[in-house]
């Protein structure tokens, strides 16, 4: 299919869905408010977000973010502060409160997408990540990146589908001390602050 070394793209990826980031945090308490449903509605946004990116990225939008930066700042500016609106929120809910994520999984979905999507860094990314795992000499255009495409959508689905179940387990065990939710949802609320402060500052 054009890919240089398909189980090292594999890896990498798996690795990089690994690492602590607005979406995964955004993920665990979609679970912990919403239960599996709310967890794998979560799941399909960053899917969903990730295949935007990801083709908009083959279309080139990486290059006029780079020729433009006010472009890119805008975009950066406003994903940095819906990061912070939602921590905000967060930090604010009362005790007991559906606080960030409502109880409808259409919403889980509709703020993981945003938070995925509203991340310009994410777009410079995959214009970089791709072209390291293409053979030059056997690639076949778009069915090379559809392949890819896909198989980004697979893991991204089998990760997120791990850590929903693992999540609703111990989500399911915490709930029944209060104050140690109410904590988690402190320290989920500056997390989302500082993901956002961190974006808006990052060039």
């Amino acid at each position: 299919m054009g890919v240089t070394d398909y189980a090292a793209f594999v890896v990498t990826f798996v690795v990089l869905l690994m690492i602590p980031g607005p979406g995964n945090l955004a993920l665990v308490l979609s679970t912990g408010k919403g239960g599996v449903r709310g967890g794998l509605a979560s799941t399909l946004g960053i899917m969903l977000g990730d295949q935007v990116l990801l083709w908009l990225a083959l279309a080139g939008v990486a290059a006029l973010l780079a020729a433009y930066p006010a472009a890119f700042s805008a975009v950066q500016w406003l994903g940095a502060g819906y990061l912070v609106w939602l921590g905000v929120r967060m930090l604010l809910a009362k005790p007991g409160a559906a606080a960030v994520l409502e109880i409808r999984p259409r919403d889980y979905f509709r703020q993981t997408l945003l938070i995925s999507v509203l991340n310009p860094k994410a777009i410079i990314f995959y214009m970089a990540f791709f072209p390291l795992f293409i053979d030059p000499q056997q690639h076949q255009g778009m069915l090379t990146f559809g392949f890819m495409a896909v198989t980004v959508a697979v893991l991204t689905f089998l990760y997120g589908l791990l850590a929903v179940l693992l999540t609703h387990h111990l989500a399911t065990r915490l709930r029944a001390n209060r104050r140690v939710s109410r904590l988690l949802e402190r320290l989920a609320g500056v997390c989302l602050l500082g993901f956002g402060v961190k974006l808006a500052l990052t060039r």
